[in-house]
């Protein structure tokens, strides 16, 4: 079977490209933008600064061949399955990540700590959900 995922934003982030990227947002990545589809001005307006969400990304420069890697790419470290790692590199490249909302201005949400490279798309925004929500 084949599913259809439409971008609803694009990461705009001073990271060029993968080699210079953190492995995870608490590893120095910077803040970034995320400019979103017009279409999409409904779904966002509730977004507010200080919001913790997970944005997930199609991670469009991976190799979608690879089913196992050795952690962190550290060739010391076993072969392990790519389910049981955070790499890109997967069947289907769908990054998360956890990131803070620091400002919304009309389509573009600022947020901290994001380790996409500028251009991956955005597929979702979903919030954290803490046991009082």
């Amino acid at each position: 079977m084949t599913y259809e995922i439409r971008a609803i934003a694009a990461v705009e982030s001073p990271l060029a490209d993968r080699a210079n990227a953190p492995k995870q947002g608490a590893e120095g990545a910077p803040d970034a933008c995320l400019a979103f589809d017009p279409a999409m001005a409904e779904g966002i307006g509730d977004l507010a600064a200080g919001d913790e969400v997970f944005v997930l990304t199609w991670l469009h420069l991976a190799d979608r061949t690879v089913t196992a890697v050795h952690p962190r790419d550290d060739p010391r470290n076993p072969l392990t399955g790519v389910f049981s790692t955070r790499s890109a590199d997967r069947p289907n490249p769908i990054g998360l990540h956890r990131v803070r909302v620091l400002a919304v201005d009309g389509l573009r949400v600022r947020v901290a700590g994001l380790e996409a490279v500028d251009g991956t798309p955005v597929i979702d925004v979903k919030p954290v959900l803490d046991a009082a929500r």
